[in-house]
């Protein structure tokens, strides 16, 4: 019986836990099976946590297992098929311990609240659940930006439509809330923090609130949409008390409606010169705080805010209350490089405090047209975004391709979606070495073969960078050997598959004793850790990657 023959899915309960919860796992297979064994080992890293051996007969298999109480850890479940004493077939999946959902933030969408039925809700919150999605962005869900639910004798209606009138059902919205909530998810509520339809003085705004392109207000800010859709976007200023109070007063409606867990608060990016009614300059990004701060002070929820292109995103982080901070990358940060850069700067401006998630849409001009997501180019950027330290908003009823959520020209390929499950238990299982407060460290890999290996993310060569945790350095090792563009987005979709390379061999100049290298990579064996010969003389490490394909990782622990 050969790997894979046997196994067919594996998944869990919930996205993530709360320390003292139980984990609950199904596991179906493709035929019924008698006479073998069940062999689930739990680790954290590379340590084996605790082991069960179970017996089945028919065609799945339903178990839990209470996690170490710990907060903030990642472990990873390995489910072997035993016969006879050998393994027959071997399943993984991850699992996030952690009370606080914003410590390891891996946020999905949702667009499209037509009128459908609670299997078709079940199936899209189930799939988001196997990639551990633990929040929830409701993209234009909302009637108006100034009155997200229209309201008839104090009840919401049961149908509106959004602002590209499109419908949305009541029912939708809140079935999905619901589901969320049953698989440990937080659902966000989308909305502007300064914006308003045009006929927005009929429901009570003042043009003294606006924000104008002189200063003597003769244009008001605006953000063209297309003409079919319910109205362009007129901008409010975020720091005039009277329109905090306006569309907070909205939201707090909202939120009495529907039980969200937040608010994803948008922008739209820099706007340049601005004014007030009066003629006063302003600068928009430090309007940002004042409403947050305000915001949460009467509505105490949840906050994100997008920092389009970065803009803004130093004050958000430093003055307001986000629970992680969120780019919209866009191509003022178009390469590899940049990807990094963004993550790194985020962890910078919140004193390492905050992690970050990307916005970050793929095969842009591909999606003009039907097909499928070009698959090297969506693993390459994940594998920079996650041995980065961030997380990507790609994933929701279908995956991102641009920034208006609802298009969706693009699908995933089967072998695409599988491979992304692997790399999302990878992003779980070892958080705790990925995004728990590393360092940078001052560790540089070398290529010992001809492979050459770059501290920069180049092309023909792998790139490699160093983090440090715990006393631990953490090597990665990104193959752009093959690259046939060094732009993250790959527009066109034309970025080349990297051939695997084996026993890539790499030295660091290190004089402190080393204890165990070990590697792991989501391209083999679903991410389990496996340990790594290595040699240390005269001040140099060495060892071999036995595979590289996209991303690997090494772990070099020390001698006490």
């Amino acid at each position: 019986m050969h790997r894979g023959s046997l196994l067919e899915e594996l998944s869990t309960d919930k996205a993530a836990y709360k320390p003292g919860e139980s984990v609950q796992f199904h596991l179906k297979l493709k035929k019924p099976v008698s006479g073998g064994v069940f062999h689930i080992r739990y680790l954290h890293m590379e340590r084996i946590v605790e082991e069960a051996r179970l017996k089945t007969k028919g065609n799945q298999l339903t178990w839990s297992w209470n996690p170490p109480e710990d907060e903030g850890r990642g472990y990873m479940a390995e489910v072997f098929y035993e016969q006879n004493g050998k393994t027959a077939d071997q399943m993984n999946i991850a699992v996030d311990v952690s009370s606080e959902w914003g410590k390891f933030p891996r946020y999905g969408y949702l667009a499209d609240f037509p009128a459908i039925n609670q299997g078709e809700m079940s199936r899209v919150i189930e799939r988001l659940n196997r990639f551990h999605i633990n929040g929830i962005q409701f993209y234009d869900w909302q009637y108006k930006h100034q009155q997200p639910i229209p309201f008839e004798d104090g009840k919401p209606l049961a149908e509106w439509k959004d602002i590209a009138n499109r419908p949305v059902a009541f029912e939708t919205v809140k079935g999905y809330i619901d589901l969320s909530h049953k698989r440990g998810m937080k659902a966000m509520n989308y909305n502007l923090l300064f914006g308003a339809y045009a006929d927005g003085e009929k429901e009570g705004l003042k043009k003294e609130w606006g924000l104008y392109k002189d200063p003597t207000h003769a244009e008001q800010d605006k953000h063209p949409l297309p003409k079919e859709w319910a109205s362009d976007i007129y901008m409010y200023d975020p720091s005039n008390p009277e329109w905090q109070n306006y569309l907070i007063d909205q939201e707090l409606k909202t939120f009495e409606a529907l039980p969200f867990d937040g608010w994803h608060v948008d922008q739209l990016g820099d706007r340049g010169a601005l004014w007030t009614y009066d003629g006063k300059s302003i600068n928009l990004a430090e309007t940002y705080p004042a409403f947050l701060n305000t915001a949460k002070a009467r509505l105490n929820v949840d906050y994100v805010m997008n920092a389009v292109g970065q803009f803004g995103q130093e004050i958000i982080a430093r003055e307001a209350p986000v629970k992680f901070l969120y780019t919209e990358v866009w191509g003022n940060h178009p390469g590899y490089q940049n990807l990094k850069e963004v993550i790194e700067e985020n962890s910078k401006y919140s004193g390492n405090r905050l992690n970050t998630v990307l916005a970050a849409y793929m095969n842009y001009h591909l999606s003009d047209s039907p097909g499928k997501f070009n698959t090297p180019g969506i693993l390459l950027t994940d594998a920079v975004i996650f041995a980065s330290g961030g997380s990507h908003l790609e994933l929701g009823e279908n995956m991102l391709a641009k920034e208006y959520f609802p298009h969706k020209n693009l699908s995933l390929s089967p072998d695409l979606e599988k491979q992304l499950i692997h790399y999302y238990d990878f992003l779980v299982a070892y958080q705790n070495l990925l995004r728990d407060h590393t360092e940078a460290s001052i560790l540089r890999a070398e290529g010992m073969g001809e492979l050459a290996v770059s501290d920069q993310a180049e092309q023909g060569k792998v790139w490699s960078f160093t983090k440090r945790k715990d006393g631990k350095d953490i090597f990665h090792f990104i193959n752009f050997t093959d690259a046939s563009t060094m732009e993250w987005n790959d527009s066109n979709g034309k970025q080349t598959e990297p051939a695997e390379r084996r026993n890539v061999a790499v030295s660091v100049k290190m004089e402190k004793p080393v204890a165990k290298v070990w590697f792991a990579s989501p391209d083999y064996n679903q991410g389990s850790p496996q340990s790594l010969a290595f040699s240390q003389r005269d001040g140099v490490l060495t060892w071999e990657l036995p595979k590289l394909k996209y991303w690997d990782m090494a772990v070099v622990e020390y001698k006490e």
